[in-house]
Order: C-alpha cells, then sequence, then structure tokens
C-alpha cells in the first residue's frame, strides 16, 4: 500500500488493511472473471485503486453522503472510496450479475460495512444521491442522461451534487455541448505517475456554474 501511503498519509492501520486486502481479492478474483483489464493487473494499486482515489482529492464527502457508483463493475471507484470515507454510505450498480457477485465478496472479506449492492440499471433506481460517481462507463453526455435523475436536489457537501466521472484523454468534444457548465480537474496536480498525465476527474453540478460554492 505504499503508493497510496504516499498520497494519503493520514489512512488509518485499518484502512490500510482494507486497502491490502482489497487489493488482494481483486488480483485473485481477477483469474477467474475479468472484473479489470488482465494486462493492467500487475499495476491493480496505480491504474485502479489510486485511480479510484483521484476523487477523494477533488471532493471530500461529508458524512451521511450517499453516493452511488454507476457501472462498478469489479467495485471502481466505489470500494476505494468506501474505504476512505467510511461515514458516507455507498450504493454500487452494475447490470452483469456475476460482478456484482465479485463486489459483494470482496465486501466480506476486506469488512467494508457503508456498501450496498444491487444487480440493476441505473433506470431502474427510485433512490436520490449526493453524487453519481462512475469511470470508464461510456461518453459523459449519454452517463448524465441516465444519471440525473438520481441526484438530490439538496446539497449538504462543500460541492453542489451532480455527477463526479473519471475521464482519460482529449475531452474537449465530448463535453463541447456543456461548455463552461462542467469542470475538468488534470489527476496529475495531485498524483506524479506518467498514467495520470491524461487522466482527470469531470465534474458536472445540478446547477451548473452556480453550485461551485467557495
Amino acid at each position: 500500500m505504499d503508493l497510496i501511503k504516499k498520497y494519503f498519509p493520514d489512512i488509518s492501520s485499518h484502512q490500510q488493511q482494507q486497502f491490502k486486502t482489497l487489493e488482494q481479492g481483486l488480483t485473485e478474483w481477477n483469474e477467474k472473471i475479468n472484473v479489470v483489464s488482465r494486462k493492467d493487473i500487475i499495476y491493480l494499486q496505480e491504474k485502479h485503486l489510486l485511480h479510484s482515489l483521484a476523487i477523494a482529492k477533488f471532493i471530500q464527502f461529508s458524512p451521511h453522503s450517499k453516493i452511488i457508483d454507476v457501472g462498478t463493475g469489479g467495485g471502481l471507484p466505489g470500494l476505494p472510496l468506501a474505504i476512505m470515507f467510511p461515514d458516507s454510505q455507498f450504493t454500487l450498480i452494475d447490470s452483469i450479475g456475476k460482478k456484482i457477485k465479485v463486489v459483494d465478496e470482496l465486501l466480506v472479506t476486506s469488512g467494508i460495512k457503508n456498501v450496498k449492492t444491487i444487480h440493476t440499471r441505473a433506470e431502474n433506481i427510485s433512490d436520490r444521491f449526493d453524487f453519481i460517481v462512475s469511470r470508464a462507463v461510456t461518453n459523459f453526455p449519454t452517463f448524465y442522461s441516465w444519471t440525473k435523475k438520481l441526484i438530490n436536489t439538496r446539497s449538504t457537501n462543500s460541492l453542489n451534487n451532480g455527477v463526479i466521472s473519471l475521464k482519460g484523454g482529449d475531452l474537449s468534444e465530448e463535453l463541447s455541448n456543456f461548455r463552461d457548465r462542467v469542470k475538468i480537474e488534470p489527476i496529475s496536480q495531485w498524483f506524479d505517475e506518467s498514467f495520470f498525465e491524461t487522466k482527470s476527474v469531470v465534474y458536472l453540478g445540478l446547477t451548473g456554474k452556480k453550485s461551485f460554492k467557495k
């Protein structure tokens, strides 16, 4: 856990153990089910766990926040964020049942208590959340159209409620319709590794520009 400890030096020994167990569990399950890219498994901590935690650099979720990870796959970014924010509540959903079963097993072995999982699609969810998070699910406009109805209109965090996505590459065309409503933060400002040079956190709050509280 040296890499995570490097950027999050204040995490507790319990959290360190949870991250270690999560990494081990994902590695073992990936031999049976392709929950992350097979070619990237040796870079699991950097390209998957730490990448997920870029959201924890962008925002510190307040206690009792409700976050939903749509298209969680093997539990990313939801599980690392749940470890980092044990006082927030996370819901992880995916349309592929076997991946949700993997996440359920990882919850047990890692001792993560603030997560519930649902085998479903976003359009079938009736609850409301402070933030929707995602990693490599689909293009941002499509994802936003799927999930905007899930956003609670009452905000209690430092940023207004909205969608936070981990994206890569040139986003100018993909985000062109949102113009200045969307905020793009390069992950390289937080993490030194070359992998993050083309990675960004993309945030769209409920009320666009007015959502950036000071």
